[in-house]
């Protein structure tokens, strides 16, 4: 039995419903991922499972227990969002000890466990310091420690990186993981930035228009995205319609715009003469120099070349008028410049198929 159980949670707003018969369920020890664009109804959901709202029909079971008539204080589940939410006339020690307090606890075990829990998000030392004056990254290394010193049963996170900088985002998003995976909490994180996603979660379950559209880890659902509107959110752009004419020991062969593509790793239910939308991801293709005319060979013309730092992007122009663009760690040297000509090999790992009956289906 999972630790939290979600079963069919549907709200209605008007005719609207956020969410829309939702089911998923959480281990212990889990970081599960909520993930989609604004307005999908990630944070309703977060706020049905806290207790904050009621669903309209579904269930909410924790350790196999209905939680639709436990108040929120008796759930014992921590909350952190995006705006941090301290109290602005606490000190740092005060704001961690605040649900200590609330459960009455003596004080040398508050003490010693502020101690500990700052010392874990790497603010030691840090106790008196005022709430106003430190760093947004620093608050919001607060406001995770005052979420986990209650020893939270299960720990809900909505956008809680979504108010800073690119930069100390990232490597909060590194940290946290580490973090809540030292202390073992089951957490149910909601975010609208995949790669956010990908670096917290074991597993994500990817929203859109109040329903579930896909669930898995973050390598399957970004190497076996279900749908086209998956695809494009996870920023997968490189998609084209193609038709299946060959089968042949676990490869297919496609028929596309851009010549014929054969593709591994295809899951085993497609046949000669399906349509597909073919799915070519960034990394694809392979640097170095190819003879035109080869397998999985395109050759085309180069449009866009910007440097992101280990790699190389490059967008291509096919004689089709089909625009593609990949991500190449690629030597100076060796750089092609816009205008010319250039023969890029596609990896058959990288290339994958979507049926053609849910293209678009949930954008």
């Amino acid at each position: 039995m999972s630790l939290l159980e979600v079963h069919h949670l549907t709200k209605y707003y008007g005719a609207e419903r956020f969410p829309d018969d939702i089911s998923f369920a959480v281990d212990k020890g889990e970081i599960v991922c909520l993930l989609g664009p604004s307005g999908c109804g990630k944070t309703t959901l977060l706020r049905i499972i806290a207790g904050l709202e009621t669903p309209d029909s579904g269930q909410v079971l924790f350790e196999g227990r209905d939680l639709r008539d436990v108040p929120v204080h008796q759930r014992n589940f921590g909350l952190m969002f995006q705006d941090y939410a301290l109290f602005p006339h606490k000190n740092v020690f005060e704001n961690v000890a605040f649900g200590l307090r609330m459960m009455h606890l003596p004080r040398g075990e508050i003490e010693a466990r502020v101690r500990e829990i700052l010392e874990l998000v790497g603010l030691s030392g840090f106790e008196r310091r005022d709430v106003n004056l430190l760093s947004g990254g620093e608050q919001q290394r607060v406001a995770l420690a005052r979420s986990l010193a209650p020893r939270p049963r299960l720990l809900m996170l909505d956008e809680p990186l979504g108010s800073l900088d690119r930069t100390l985002r990232e490597r909060l998003m590194n940290e946290l993981r580490v973090i809540l995976k030292s202390v073992g909490v089951t957490a149910l994180y909601v975010t609208h930035d995949q790669e956010e996603a990908f670096a917290v979660a074991d597993r994500v379950i990817i929203m859109n228009r109040g329903r579930k559209i896909q669930e898995g880890t973050p390598q399957e659902v970004y190497r076996h995205p279900a749908t086209e509107f998956v695809a494009r959110f996870l920023g997968l752009t490189n998609l084209l319609p193609g038709r299946v004419v060959g089968v042949d020991k676990g490869r297919v062969e496609v028929e596309t715009e851009i010549g014929h593509l054969k593709i591994g790793d295809w899951g085993g239910h497609w046949q000669p003469g399906m349509e597909a939308t073919v799915l070519i991801r960034p990394e694809a293709a392979s640097p170095g120099e190819c003879p035109p005319g080869g397998d999985n060979t395109i050759s085309a013309t180069l449009t866009e070349l910007s440097f992101r730092g280990g790699y190389y992007r490059l967008v291509v122009r096919h004689a089709s008028g089909l625009e593609l663009n990949f991500s190449i760690p690629m030597a100076e040297e060796t750089l092609p410049r816009p205008g010319e000509t250039v023969h890029l090999p596609l990896r058959s790992e990288a290339i994958s198929l979507l049926a053609p009956d849910v293209r678009g289906s949930q954008s």
